[in-house]
């Protein structure tokens, strides 16, 4: 299968794994990586930006929600650590919801590029080093 086709595949999967679609990006980017080891700075690139932009739509979306009242504990979390509680915006189950509620607070959207894009860039750096050195041998 041709390089490009198998990025476009990517993408795709880490944009919609991002939103409150089920999906598994890190199989897709692990599948990728096993199939063309070469590739892997420019699927790291690709994942990451396509998963940031998934939740930038979260984020938009979260905009077009009617303020109103939010549960005291999520509150005081987002009181707390503001636009930085994004780092975790690639965690299962509550990382679909972290962006949601972002846009919905009305934080600022440089912030929230900024977090959720080196939260996910960290977690896909650490799956794409784990399974470079699986594929390796060691």
């Amino acid at each position: 299968m041709d390089s490009a086709l198998l990025l476009a595949g990517l993408a795709a999967s880490a944009f919609l794994s991002a939103t409150l679609l089920p999906g598994s990006s890190e199989l897709a980017l692990g599948a990728l990586l096993l199939q063309r080891p070469g590739l892997w700075l420019l699927a790291l690139l690709v994942a990451t930006v396509a998963n940031t932009a998934g939740s930038l739509s979260s984020v938009w979306l979260g905009r077009r929600v009617p303020p109103g009242t939010m549960s005291p504990r999520v509150a005081a979390w987002f009181g707390r650590f503001g636009p930085l509680t994004l780092l975790l915006s690639w965690v299962p189950v509550i990382g679909d919801a972290l962006p949601l509620a972002a846009g919905w607070l009305r934080l600022p959207w440089w912030s929230c590029l900024c977090w959720i894009g080196v939260g996910k860039f960290a977690r896909y750096a650490v799956l794409v080093a784990g399974v470079r050195q699986l594929a390796a041998g060691h």
